[in-house]
């Protein structure tokens, strides 16, 4: 996505995170997840507003059905939870660390009103964050809308490139993720066995090769959506 390029350029974590704010920096802590360890639950009270240190955070809920949906996996500088500042009452997703170690940035909602009403720079930083999040997520429901699978699954593995690949000596693109096949088919809106079937038609055709959460774009044939 091109407008990956905002959170390359700017250190938001820096200009948001009220320990960098003398006023807020005594009373402030950061907290630490493991992998699978909850951030907060479906119909927790929405009392603060969360941004990504470092680490990844999986954001979901559980359909009539039982099975996880999930919504969103975002990274470093990255919020989450924002709703709470909107009014909401209680959470309608969960929030689960899915790194060995994920640092956080609790905001309570009194906290951020406060820092807002006395900064102008960090509400428009905030409010920034806020229409980077919701870019994206209009992003991949464009992609869900109109695209069929095959073409959902470049345009994600493009999107991967950009984030986390990396140009190896050959000329190749090797990107390491942290997503499941599991957790990308359910961001592309697709089962697990479709998004198999595709990777694998990638991987015969040459333009990929694939395995765990390492892909490998190759230089001969250009994977476009």
């Amino acid at each position: 996505m091109k407008e990956v390029w905002y959170l390359e350029c700017v250190n938001l974590f820096k200009i948001i995170c009220p320990h960098q704010y003398k006023a807020y920096k005594d009373c402030h802590t950061l907290a630490n997840y493991k992998k699978k360890d909850y951030i907060y639950f479906n119909q927790d009270a929405s009392k603060s507003v969360y941004l990504i240190n470092s680490g990844k955070v999986k954001l979901g809920y559980y359909n009539q059905e039982g099975e996880e949906v999930v919504k969103a996996i975002l990274g470093k500088g990255e919020v989450f939870g924002e709703k709470a500042i909107l009014g909401e009452e209680k959470r309608n997703e969960f929030a689960q660390s899915i790194d060995s170690e994920t640092i956080i940035c609790p905001i309570h909602v009194d906290t951020l009103q406060d820092m807002m009403k006395n900064n102008t720079s960090f509400t428009l930083s905030f409010y920034k964050l806020i229409s980077f999040r919701i870019k994206k997520l209009e992003r991949r429901l464009e992609i869900l809308l109109f695209k069929d699978v095959r073409k959902r699954t470049i345009e994600f593995i493009l999107e991967l490139k950009e984030e986390y690949g990396a140009t190896l000596l050959n000329g190749d693109t090797l990107i390491k993720h942290p997503y499941t096949q599991k957790e990308i088919a359910c961001l592309i809106g697709s089962s697990r066995p479709s998004l198999n079937i595709v990777m694998n038609t990638l991987q015969e055709e040459g333009y990929l090769n694939f395995i765990g959460k390492e892909i490998t774009l190759k230089r001969a044939k250009v994977l476009a959506s």
